[in-house]
């Protein structure tokens, strides 16, 4: 079965640039932890707007809806959520 590859714009908060690629950066190696995302290393890129572009593999769509039911999961989207938020690509 092949993963499903993603892509995820995150505009950081004001004066959160940091913290939010922080956290970008522990995202997959966390999410790889509980078993979610392929080995395959993600591309995190910087627009001239401060979002930060996520490229990612999760391992299945299964993967996916489990980790919307993992409490860890969710207490990291929390963290992260509450320094950025996630965008439509066709705005960045």
């Amino acid at each position: 079965m092949s993963g499903v590859i993603v892509i995820v714009a995150y505009k950081p908060r004001p004066g959160k640039a940091s913290e939010v690629l922080a956290i970008v950066r522990r995202r997959v190696p966390f999410l790889r932890k509980e078993g979610l995302v392929t080995n395959r290393v993600p591309m995190i890129m910087r627009c001239r707007d401060g979002t930060i572009i996520e490229v990612s593999e999760w391992k299945s769509p299964a993967a996916i809806e489990a980790a919307h039911k993992n409490p860890r999961v969710l207490a990291f989207w929390n963290e992260m959520f509450a320094v950025c938020e996630c965008i439509p690509l066709k705005t960045v």
